[in-house]
């Protein structure tokens, strides 16, 4: 053999040899993966990186592709690239196996670990999967004790001795609206268009304002072009009892924030400090009408938070635990927090304040509707239609007795109920129908120590130094019954003057003031006289509104000249002997039509106040005081 020869079996021998090296390094590595993984686990890895087939070639750079494809977890490798020699891809193949097993090996361990915890807490788990399945099965922790009262409650429901009277016999539909025509209309006029305004209701107390408010919503829901669903809510809330803590913990009114330790937020809220918005009814009246009774009475930094809410139509929630970077927060709670919640409502107040109590600011924002006092006739009506729904039946004359006692529609209800209730009591006979009488009305006004609201009434008679002045009390007018009686001074030039101190200094004023046109009209010296000038009832008399009438008073009495007892005048009267405009004239017409008058004297410059419709009564305006002697002196 040559030695050429010799060579080229032995280069042969070591490239053989070489081979099978190779050869047993792939395979080393394949039984290393699989130990790894395992058998299985390796076939899936394979063919998620498209290597099934090459693992399984029999050719070599096959099955290195395959390799490179399963450690590199590149299922994008289509053929074997490379710079170096095939032994030094297998050693890189080696050194990312090592890798991988190393990678595979520590999350072994921090799997051991995971489960040693799990072991650890796994009662702990189970007790808090148990009460978890137990609250979403049971949406309450009832035993037998709980449920025990529970019976006891549901017992007493079904047990019902009455129904509030005043409840039954509420309007609940336009017909039952008595004497509020006008206002009724007026609301329904301002909440029937695409812009509806929030709205003051003004007027006595037990007129029908909570009523006209309830009903208008339903009967605007029902117009075609109406802004409000079908579903508009109608929220109700007394004023006067709305409260509130200026740390905004409580606010029925706007909604509040619960903080998450101290109140009483959700336990997986709580847990993760996360603070619960509570809306208030503002937020609950989206969409609908918010009515506030006695919205005057609202505390008026309450009122300025409120204000706040028109503006926007939106309420807005602020919390020191709020933290916005904290991805546990539901996105409810973050969206609450960040853009607010809305309340697009329409407010209507009311109230029996007078308008200059009220906020400016929240009179500005609003449009404004006065409900009229009810007349005796109105007062009739709403006792008839009471006694149609209680199923009764009244004396002829009940009506006018109950006007004459109360002078709004829930008052009468609550005489004619008391009444009903007497009449009931002493019915004998099962068989015939109540029927309350005139003796019944008058121990239900015994019972419950009633005054007549007309204290003053019109007559047909005369009378020298009487007449009647017109005055307010809120939205009620009634008559001022003055008085005057004159005698010459014991000594002339030294008269004296005496009338009752609880009128007040305008009173005074008011006197003074007739003097001086009593003087200048008549060239008589009041101080010739001994004058006793009275207001009966000893009311206040506040303003200078019955001026008009003292000096009338008192000319008649000096003069002896009779005074019409169907007649009143209001008016301040200046020195000069002219008659200035007053306030409250819609109130004071009322007042006056209610107690019989038939001839009201007003100012001239009041003309313009007079509201239309007035029927009855004839309303004279005067500038001048003189121009009213021939409407109240008597003519014989």
């Amino acid at each position: 053999m040559t030695q050429y020869q010799i060579q080229a079996k032995v280069k042969r021998k070591k490239k053989f040899k070489k081979e099978i090296d190779l050869n047993w390094r792939i395979e080393h590595l394949y039984k290393k993966l699989e130990g790894i993984y395992g058998k299985q686990a390796l076939i899936l890895k394979a063919s998620k990186y498209d290597a099934i087939e090459l693992m399984i070639s029999d050719d070599t750079k096959d099955k290195i592709l395959a390799l490179q494809k399963i450690l590199r977890e590149d299922p994008t490798l289509n053929e074997l690239i490379y710079k170096e020699s095939i032994s030094e891809i297998v050693d890189q193949l080696e050194n990312l196996l090592a890798e991988n097993y190393a990678k595979k090996t520590a999350e072994d361990q921090l799997d051991i670990r995971i489960q040693e915890k799990m072991e650890q807490k796994y009662s702990e788990y189970v007790q808090q999967i148990k009460l978890q399945i137990l609250k979403e099965q049971n949406t309450n922790s009832d035993n037998a004790q709980t449920l025990k009262k529970l019976g006891q409650l549901e017992k007493m429901e079904r047990i019902n001795l009455n129904r509030s009277v005043l409840e039954i016999l509420r309007p609940t539909n336009l017909n039952e609206i008595i004497g509020q025509d006008k206002a009724l209309k007026a609301l329904i006029a301002k909440l029937n268009t695409p812009y509806p305004q929030h709205i003051l209701l003004y007027g006595p107390p037990g007129v029908g304002k909570t009523s006209c408010a309830r009903l208008a919503l339903e009967i605007v829901k029902a117009r075609k072009e109406t802004p409000f669903a079908a579903e508009a809510p109608f929220i109700e809330v007394d004023g006067t009892t709305l409260r509130w803590d200026p740390r905004e913990s409580t606010n029925p009114l706007l909604g509040s924030v619960h903080d998450p330790i101290y109140q009483g937020a959700k336990r997986d809220l709580a847990e993760e400090g996360i603070p619960e918005p509570k809306l208030g009814l503002v937020s609950e009246a989206h969409g609908g009408i918010l009515f506030i009774d006695e919205i005057g009475e609202m505390d008026p930094l309450l009122q300025n938070k409120l204000l706040k809410v028109l503006e926007d139509n939106r309420v807005y929630f602020e919390s020191s635990y709020y933290d916005p970077s904290d991805n546990k927060t539901p996105q409810y709670i973050r969206q609450i927090f960040e853009r607010g919640v809305p309340a697009d409502f329409v407010l209507i107040g009311a109230t029996t304040c007078s308008r200059e109590n009220l906020s400016p600011a929240l009179r500005s924002r609003c449009m404004e509707i006065f409900f009229e006092p009810l007349t005796i006739e109105h007062i009739k009506e709403i006792v008839r239609i009471s006694a149609q729904k209680l199923g009764i039946k009244i004396e002829e004359g009940v009506q006018e007795i109950i006007g004459d006692y109360t002078n709004d529609g829930r008052g009468a209800n609550k005489l004619l109920a008391e009444a009903y209730s007497i009449a009931l009591n002493e019915n004998k006979s099962l068989s015939e129908p109540i029927k309350v009488r005139y003796n019944h009305v008058y121990k239900a006004v015994q019972n419950s120590r009633i005054m007549p609201t007309i204290n003053s009434k019109a007559s047909e008679t005369i009378e020298a130094g009487k007449i009647f002045a017109v005055g307010t009390n809120g939205y009620q007018g009634s008559l001022i019954e003055l008085e005057a009686i004159a005698f010459d001074a014991e000594i002339p030039g030294k008269g004296n003057i005496r009338f009752n101190d609880t009128a007040g200094s305008m009173t005074r004023d008011s006197v003074f003031n007739a003097a001086s046109v009593l003087r200048k009209e008549t060239k008589e010296k009041i101080q010739n006289y001994d004058l006793h000038i009275n207001v009966i009832g000893g009311g206040k008399v506040d303003g200078p509104s019955a001026g008009t009438a003292i000096y009338l008073a008192i000319l008649s009495a000096i003069k002896n000249r009779p005074i019409l007892q169907n007649i009143a005048i209001t008016g301040e009267l200046s020195i000069q002997g002219k008659v200035k405009p007053v306030g409250g004239l819609y109130e004071k017409i009322y007042g006056a039509r209610i107690a019989g008058i038939k001839k009201l004297i007003i100012p001239q410059d009041n003309f313009k106040d007079i509201p239309t419709g007035i029927k009855g009564m004839d309303i004279i305006p005067i500038g001048n005081i003189k121009e009213a002697y021939e409407h109240v002196f008597y003519k014989a």
